[in-house]
């Protein structure tokens, strides 16, 4: 039985789901599904008497790629995905489903573990949420509606009534209070929170999570491609001429390669330690004006950069490397992603370093 949370707002579990798909309902418009797969059979497979019939709409892939089954419904433009991992991952699949096919179901592939990934799934199931509950009520449910579900609905709390996670996570207690999310699903709402209940990918936060994620893959044998690392700051970017002419008066720091002046990196790309106290002490911090160095590791030999398209020889899938210049090939640093010492004691994984003695930095 779907229990009420706020206004046309409901958690719930797969029994609850499965029941208002098959038979459809009158006052459900919308099903949020948090599953290990986004597959309506997920239900048939779990029991056998269920039957849904469904049509599909779209597939969108994290890469922002949509393979559409029939004319897209501009309700839902704002779902369009953001540039984050792969472009064979599945961000979401989008459906009608139910006997008159009239309820719209999103279905999420996330499993129930504290190391997936929430934080990248979060805008579209917060908009899919606000957008449903004005055309009618809206289910969200996992398997159990004890942690995925959960984890959804907090964000929505905290977004929609600029909660911290802690209150929002008591507020959804008081209507359910079996609910129960994992420890590393918490600690992402944690940083959406930081993030000012926005997934903002130029935020270090942000950054210091993508590498986490992308570490990860790599361990568990995914295949990296620069598709998904940052953008070369060597590069030029074809900009708007409004917003070309708003942003002429920021400046950043560049990191210039010294033996031919090519930009490698940027004062956003740079990954700050505190030194000497180990991977704990491994975070995102944006640069001040100033000396480049006094503010953060200023006596580290060392910067430590996100992973960007420039760095070929990390496409290629070894564990370490160097990494050089693409422009006039000089070695620049060292890359692996089992992590390097900082030469302050501090250790970050993974590690893509470049050398202070091989840059050169002014302001662009």
């Amino acid at each position: 039985m779907p229990i009420f949370v706020r206004e046309n707002v409901f958690i719930g579990d797969i029994n609850g789901a499965a029941d208002i798909l098959q038979k459809g309902s009158k006052e459900f418009t919308h099903v949020l599904s948090l599953l290990s797969s986004s597959s309506i059979s997920f239900f048939s497979d779990w029991r056998s008497d269920v039957s849904i019939l469904t049509k599909d709409v779209e597939k969108v892939y994290i890469d922002g790629s949509k393979i559409c089954s029939k004319p897209y419904d501009d309700r839902f433009d704002a779902m369009a995905s953001k540039n984050v991992l792969s472009s064979e991952k599945l961000l979401y699949s989008l459906e009608l489903v139910g006997p008159e096919l009239t309820l719209v179901r999103m279905a999420i592939p996330l499993r129930d573990m504290e190391e997936e990934n929430l934080l990248d799934h979060l805008d579209v199931c917060l908009d899919f949420i606000e957008k449903g509950k004005k055309e009618g009520a809206v289910l969200v449910h996992c398997f159990a509606g004890v942690s995925r579900s959960a984890a959804v609905i907090i964000a929505y709390l905290m977004r929609s009534e600029q909660k911290s996670q802690e209150d929002a996570l008591e507020s959804l207690r008081q209507s359910c209070n079996s609910v129960c999310p994992n420890d590393g699903f918490l600690e992402q709402l944690k940083m959406f929170e930081k993030m000012n209940f926005k997934v903002d990918h130029s935020n270090p936060i942000y950054k210091q999570f993508r590498l986490k994620v992308l570490g990860d893959s790599y361990y568990m044998g995914a295949k990296i491609d620069s598709s998904i690392f940052g953008a070369d700051p060597g590069v030029p970017v074809v900009s708007n001429p409004v917003v070309t002419v708003h942003k002429k008066n920021e400046r950043t720091l560049g990191y210039r390669c010294k033996k031919c002046r090519r930009v490698v990196a940027v004062q956003g790309n740079v990954i700050g330690h505190s030194p000497g106290e180990g991977e704990k002490c491994f975070e995102w911090r944006k640069r001040r004006s100033g000396n480049p160095y006094k503010q953060i590791d200023e006596n580290c030999t060392s910067l430590f950069i996100e992973p960007l398209k420039w760095m070929t020889a990390v496409e290629e899938g070894a564990l370490e490397g160097k990494l050089s210049c693409i422009h006039c090939n000089a070695r620049l640093g060292y890359f692996n992603w089992s992590g390097v010492q900082c030469s302050c004691g501090n250790w970050i994984t993974p590690a893509f370093q470049i050398h202070k003695s091989r840059i050169d930095v002014s302001s662009l």
